[in-house]
């Protein structure tokens, strides 16, 4: 069974019962998993808050049925100076803190290996849109290496 699939049998569990208040963990359940999946953060949000079951079925039937995108994804210039900023700064941090972790792992010995990181690109902190990502890979701030991640440029100071 896939994540579409359990969403779907989660609808129908909660729809199959006249009370869905009493289905807090299928709710609960129902918004984790909507978490991971491409749709509308806000609606799952306003769905699980309020026990909405007509909404999280829509977004259940989206998620089976995707429609071809209506809108044309933001360009570059679409992103502001400011935006572009504030994802730097996530970036390196995030990139900083796990390289952090991998070098203060510990293996099978007692101690650190006390080898620097082979970290070299994450993927980009979900707190701002693919668009801004695209964008600073765009500008040559960033590299795309492929699957979603990006890395510094070899040329950019390391974090």
């Amino acid at each position: 069974m896939n994540v579409i699939q359990k969403l779907r049998s989660l609808v129908t569990e909660i729809r199959d019962r006249k009370n869905p208040i009493q289905f807090v963990e299928q709710w609960a359940l129902a918004a984790r998993l909507l978490e991971r999946l491409p749709v509308d953060q806000a609606a799952v949000k306003a769905a699980c808050r309020d026990r909405n079951l007509d909404a999280l079925d829509a977004l259940v039937t989206h998620l089976e049925n995707p429609s071809p995108a209506t809108q044309a994804p933001a360009t570059p210039a679409d992103v502001t100076d400011a935006d572009k900023s504030a994802a730097m700064r996530a970036f390196r941090k995030r990139l900083k803190l796990s390289r952090l972790s991998d070098e203060s792992r510990i293996g099978n010995r007692p101690t650190s290996s006390g080898k620097s990181s082979d970290i070299d690109a994450i993927l980009p902190p979900n707190d701002f849109p693919t668009h801004v990502w695209k964008a600073l890979a765009a500008d040559g701030r960033l590299v795309y290496t492929g699957q979603g991640f990006y890395a510094l440029p070899e040329n950019s100071q390391e974090p």
